[in-house]
C-alpha cells in the first residue's frame, strides 16, 4: 500500500473515567483501549488519521467521552473527527446537547445506536425531527442498524434530505451464514439516495470469528462498493472490536486483497481520501 490510511470508525475507551454497559457481556474487550494500544496494532501500518465514532460509554457520559478525545487530539495529530453520541428521540430537545457538541470543533457527526432498538425506532416523529436538525449544525449521522431495519432506516433517509447518512458496517449483515438476502436489495435501495455513504467495516466479527476467510466476505464488500461506487466508501478498522476475530492489521491486508483488481486511485478514495471528504474533516484541527 503506497499511501496513507484514514480510518473512518474506530474508538478509544477509558475504563478509569467511563462506564461501558456492554463490556460485561464481552469479557475479551473489558478492558480500555488508550492511545498507546492503537500504536501498537497499527505499528506496522501508516495510519495517518482517523475519526474517533462514540464508543457507547453511559449516555449522560457522553459529552465527556466527546471532551476527553478532543483533549486527546491536542497531544495527537491523527484525531482528525469525532462521532458522537445524542439523543436524537428527544427531538427538539436534543438542541442544547448538539450546540455543547458544536463547541467541540472537531465533533463532525452523531451516532445514536439503531441495532438494539426496535425496528421502527428511527420514524419516531421525535426522531426524525432530531436528526433533522443535525442539518442545523453541519453533522452527518452515523446509522449503526441491522439488515432487518435497512427498509426503516430508508424510510428516515427520505424524509431527511438533508442530511448525509453513513452506514456502519454494511448495516451487519449475516456474514456467518452467509445470508445474502433480502439484504442485497435492501442496500442497493438505500444506495440509490446521494446523501448515503457506507463504511467498509465490521465484517470479521460478523463472520465466524474463529474460521472465517476472506472469500466468505467477498460478496458483502463486492455488493456494497457496486451499489455505493468507490466515492461514497470509506475504511473503517471498527478497532478494537476486530480484535474479536482477527486484528487491525488483518483486516486491512485481508481487504486490500480482495480489492487488489482496483485501480490505486480507487482504493486511496476508499483508504484515506473518502473519509476526509464525507467528514469535512480539516488539516491542523484542533480539539477546541
Amino acid at each position: 500500500m503506497h499511501f496513507p490510511i484514514t480510518d473512518s470508525h474506530l474508538r478509544l475507551l477509558d475504563k478509569q473515567n467511563l462506564t461501558y454497559p456492554w463490556q460485561e457481556q464481552t469479557p475479551m474487550l473489558n478492558q480500555s483501549y488508550l492511545l498507546s494500544d492503537l500504536m501498537e496494532a497499527t505499528k506496522s501500518l501508516h495510519l495517518e488519521s482517523f475519526v474517533f465514532v462514540q464508543a457507547e460509554c453511559e449516555a449522560e457520559q457522553s459529552l465527556a467521552e466527546a471532551k476527553w478525545v478532543a483533549d486527546l487530539a491536542e497531544r495527537d495529530a491523527r484525531i482528525h473527527g469525532i462521532v458522537a453520541h445524542a439523543p436524537l428521540e428527544q427531538g427538539l430537545d436534543v438542541k442544547a446537547h448538539l450546540t455543547e457538541l458544536k463547541k467541540l470543533s472537531l465533533v463532525k457527526g452523531v451516532r445514536r445506536v439503531l441495532q438494539t432498538e426496535k425496528d421502527d425506532f428511527c420514524l419516531q416523529k421525535t426522531f426524525i425531527e432530531g436528526v433533522k436538525l443535525l442539518a442545523e449544525f453541519n453533522f452527518t449521522f452515523d446509522v449503526c442498524a441491522t439488515p432487518e431495519q435497512l427498509p426503516q432506516v430508508a424510510q428516515l433517509v427520505q424524509q431527511c434530505p438533508n442530511v448525509k447518512f453513513i452506514l456502519n458496517h454494511l448495516s451487519c449483515p449475516n456474514v456467518a451464514e452467509k445470508k445474502l438476502q433480502p439484504w442485497q436489495d435492501d442496500l442497493a435501495k438505500i444506495a440509490a439516495y446521494p446523501n448515503v455513504w457506507c463504511k467498509i467495516s465490521g465484517l470479521i466479527t460478523e463472520a465466524h470469528h474463529q474460521t472465517w476467510c476472506s472469500e466468505d466476505l467477498k460478496p458483502y464488500i463486492l455488493h456494497a462498493i457496486n451499489q455505493f461506487g468507490f466515492d461514497r466508501v470509506m475504511f473503517g478498522s471498527d478497532w478494537p472490536v476486530v480484535n474479536l476475530a482477527g486484528s487491525y492489521t488483518h483486516w486491512v491486508h485481508t481487504l486490500f486483497d480482495l480489492l487488489s483488481d482496483s485501480s490505486e486511485q480507487d482504493l486511496k478514495k476508499l483508504f484515506h481520501q473518502n473519509a476526509w471528504a464525507c467528514y469535512a474533516l480539516e488539516v491542523g484541527n484542533i480539539g477546541v
